[in-house]
């Protein structure tokens, strides 16, 4: 007989000399990769490292060029979703994989019908969802449609389902993205009595505190190659960055000097329903400053208000002083306002569309000539902050969807600098962004204040709030419970307490 140790000690996965290459361009370059029973190994890298490659050929969404996935011991058959999942891998992608119109039961239990014309009875279905929702914490409706949920909620309707399947291994890729503190406490206890069950995840997150927190081991990869991977225990914070950006980063925060002036942007008494209850801000010419908050404060949907996406009940907003209506985007691009969204893939890019043309949109009536649109000046403008925000892609007539999330942030920001807007509204700038493109976007908003821009950062990272910002305003149920000035004295408890008042 053996004992429970022993079974946790065994190797349940193993990635022997995986490559992969798509026509000329090599992703993954004999990288392997072990895990054991019971065990959460962190999969880390900047944008385009091969993490979601290697990923999608350990589902069996892509075959590999060269290699061999074992599970329990047997070879999985490349390029084979449905032997995947048999083999007990499950995996929580970091897009989400619901279908709106259907119910949360509906979404959870989908495939899991017993033949063609029968599925589980409902009242099988309600139970079996209450009681994952209960091990995770959360109060989630099983019968509301999932397209009236909200971006946290999809994603722990995600997560739920991974559960309800019968896994050996879920791979986890950035499930905490949209998650409160609260909710990811709760998802952290969830992890815990997955290993005590024998139970492996493979977690792939760009918050490095997570992996200190929850994982046993860390995998490195870098531009398709294997690096290395190291016991948790036995890693630092720098260490951990050096390896996967190949350097190190003398500070997480890039220092900023820039002067603060008039206010650029005023807004008096915004409301609408019970999501925005009469917020007042305002921000300073060369100003960072940060809105944060839990997820469901009102945060996004004041950047909303402010770019005119949905329609205020009431309040004013100023410009440099001066009086103006925002009723609608178009109206806040004129004015000078932009918004990069919470999420760039929906709201912020046509994704099956070329770079150039996402970066060209907002801009048509600038390249627009008696013949139609410059395609030439187009093109020179946008090489211009191809090179100023390093941008990586092989040409401009690249999808949008291909490109790395970092380098995706960077597409949006660019069309909008060609704009030349003066306030700048980020949603969330570094959500699913690897610690390196971070660092980048980071400096790209310094630069942006000491032209006088004025940002307002959007953001649930306490530490990215108190690293970038010259204020921090605090919101809960749809009020603005607190502003802090001090930014430098301020502590992560102290913005805590503002956001559950």
């Amino acid at each position: 007989m053996t004992d429970d140790n022993s079974q946790h000690d065994a190797e349940l996965l193993q990635m022997r000399e995986i490559s992969k290459s798509f026509s000329s361009v090599q992703v993954l370059n004999d990288v392997s990769l072990s895990l054991k029973r019971g065990e959460v190994l962190a999969l880390l890298g900047e944008n385009g490292a091969g993490k979601s490659t290697l990923m999608k050929i350990l589902c069996g969404i892509h075959p590999p060029s060269k290699g061999v996935v074992l599970v329990d011991g047997q070879p999985l058959p490349p390029g084979n979703p449905l032997a995947a999942q048999r083999a007990g891998v499950s995996v929580i992608h970091q897009e989400f994989n619901l279908i709106p119109a259907l119910s949360v039961r509906e979404n959870l239990f989908l495939g899991q019908e017993t033949s063609i014309w029968k599925r589980l009875p409902a009242q099988l279905e309600k139970s079996r969802a209450a009681k994952i929702f209960k091990k995770l914490k959360v109060d989630i409706d099983a019968e509301e449609r999932c397209g009236n949920l909200t971006v946290a909620e999809q994603q722990l309707v995600e997560i739920a389902k991974a559960l309800l399947l019968d896994s050996k291994l879920i791979v986890m890729d950035e499930p905490t993205a949209a998650l409160s503190p609260q909710e990811v406490d709760g998802l952290f206890e969830v992890i815990g009595e997955l290993k005590s069950q024998g139970i492996s995840i493979i977690y792939i997150s760009h918050r490095l505190n997570e992996i200190f927190a929850v994982c046993d081991q860390v995998t490195v990869l870098r531009d398709g190659n294997y690096v290395g991977t190291q016991k948790t225990s036995e890693l630092t914070r720098d260490r951990l960055i050096e390896m996967m950006v190949g350097r190190t980063l003398e500070q997480e925060f890039p220092k900023r000097v820039a002067e603060i002036g008039e206010e650029r942007l005023q807004a008096d008494g915004l409301s609408r329903g019970s999501k925005v209850k009469n917020v007042s801000l305002s921000v300073k010419r060369g100003e960072i400053v940060a809105l944060t908050g839990l997820i469901g404060a009102g945060r996004t949907e004041v950047a909303r208000l402010l770019f005119g996406a949905d329609k205020k009940e009431s309040g004013t907003m100023r410009l440099d002083g001066q009086p103006v209506k925002i009723n609608n985007p178009r109206q806040a691009i004129a004015a000078g306002i932009c918004l990069l969204t919470e999420d760039r893939k929906a709201q912020g890019l046509i994704v099956n569309q070329s770079v150039l043309h996402n970066f060209g949109l907002p801009n048509l009536r600038k390249f627009s000539g008696f013949t139609g649109i410059d395609q030439r000046a187009e093109q020179n403008a946008f090489e211009s902050y191809q090179s100023l925000l390093q941008i990586k892609l092989a040409n401009s007539n690249q999808a949008a969807r291909t490109l790395s999330g970092g380098n995706q942030q960077k597409v949006v920001l660019a069309k909008w600098l060609e704009r030349n807007a003066d306030v700048i509204i980020f949603d969330e700038p570094t959500r699913g962004i690897d610690v390196g493109a971070k660092f980048e976007i980071y400096q790209l908003m310094n630069q942006l204040t000491v032209v006088g821009k004025a940002i307002l950062m959007i953001t649930s990272e306490l530490p990215e709030a108190l690293g970038m910002a010259d204020r921090v305003l605090v919101m809960h149920e749809g009020k603005l419970t607190g502003e802090i000035n001090d930014v430098g004295a301020a502590t992560q408890e102290q913005i805590m307490d503002l956001a559950v008042q």
